[in-house]
């Protein structure tokens, strides 16, 4: 199968961004991608706070119904990031994923809400469920940016059967280092293989990282977008993980 991760320009302007993001999906399928995964928070920006109360919007809504059309029309998983999902008095850090007939598979809510020199601890909720979908494609496992500092969630998801890890994201680009060690990371001592979005450029003074990464379950990275607002694609296949869980069985030899 081929995976594409589209790596997109973090800005404030709501529809723009969901213009971009359905021209960008569509060349990814163009060029042959069977699941094509966005980044957290694309339509407003992520660190753009004070714009998440009026960009909030249930789901299904405007976007993931614009998402799950793109997705029947083109035949393609497409992983739609997240955006500010509002229930009741509660906004939340909600991610989705849909079949290639445009069927909502799954949605994930940040379990992890980042603190440090961010406002979304204080203006989301977070969730308290995991995300595991059984798909044509393999089972995917749905988690967001901060996440990948908790690696027990990514035990729990393979635990669940998980062999596709999906990351969205809108990692800053002074702790790049950590996020090329942590998808590394999780992706090896989890043996499956991990394809992350992440944005890029600047917003309300922060720099994005970009370098959005498809990696292999031997943590070698597959295909890295670099710093530009790109999509990157790269061939891979279930049988890795199975071959690479059957050949050294780390993940059997679990004591704790």
């Amino acid at each position: 199968m081929n995976v594409a991760a589209v790596q997109l320009p973090a800005e404030n302007a709501p529809e723009e961004n969901r213009d971009r993001a359905v021209e960008r999906v569509r060349d990814a399928a163009e060029r042959g991608a069977d699941l094509a995964v966005l980044p957290e928070m694309w339509p407003v920006g992520y660190f753009a706070f004070d714009a998440y109360d009026d960009a909030a919007e249930p789901v299904p809504g405007p976007t993931t119904d614009r998402l799950a059309a793109l997705a029947d029309t083109l035949s393609i998983h497409l992983h739609g990031g997240s955006l500010v999902e509002r229930d009741g008095d509660d906004l939340y850090n909600t991610s989705v994923l849909f079949g290639p007939d445009g069927e909502l598979l799954g949605t994930y809510r940040k379990i992890h809400l980042f603190g440090y020199d961010s406002e979304e601890a204080t203006r989301l909720t977070p969730g308290d469920e995991i995300c595991a979908v059984e798909t044509d494609l393999g089972t995917l496992g749905l988690t967001t940016c901060y996440d990948l500092r908790f690696p027990t969630l990514y035990r729990e998801l393979v635990d669940a059967g998980v062999e596709i890890l999906l990351v969205t994201s809108a990692w800053p680009r002074e702790r790049l280092d950590h996020w090329h060690l942590f998808t590394r990371t999780r992706a090896v001592e989890n043996q499956s293989l991990l394809v992350a979005a992440n944005l890029t450029g600047s917003i309300d003074g922060v720099d994005l990282g970009g370098e959005s990464v498809v990696v292999d379950p031997w943590g070698i990275e597959r295909a890295n977008a670099g710093t530009d607002a790109r999509t990157v694609l790269a061939e891979v296949a279930l049988d890795e993980v199975r071959e690479t869980r059957e050949s050294f069985p780390a993940l059997a030899d679990r004591q704790l």
